[in-house]
């Protein structure tokens, strides 16, 4: 007989806004709210370090942001980004 895993969902530990600041560096700001002490200063640490010189016209930001959503999937973090461009 096989264990089989199953999927458990689990609530998320925080919320993280990524906004770009404009075409004048530095481009992000991060922001968010979570009671896990010290979780988001880490994430922002990490995301800064991917995002810090890319605007979001740049290819190498669309690899980045994939990276950026994963890592805050891992981290049970609800991302939200505001790219000040129009919702469609």
């Amino acid at each position: 007989m096989a264990i089989t895993e199953t999927a458990i969902e689990q609530p998320p530990r925080g919320r993280v806004r990524v906004i770009y600041l404009g075409p004048v560096a530095p481009h992000w700001d991060v922001q968010g709210e979570s009671e896990v002490r010290g979780l988001i200063d880490e994430f922002r640490a990490r995301v800064l370090a991917r995002l810090l010189l890319l605007p979001p016209h740049d290819p190498q930001f669309r690899r980045n942001r994939e990276r950026v959503a994963r890592d805050a999937e891992r981290e049970l973090l609800t991302l939200d980004w505001d790219l000040g461009l129009p919702e469609d």
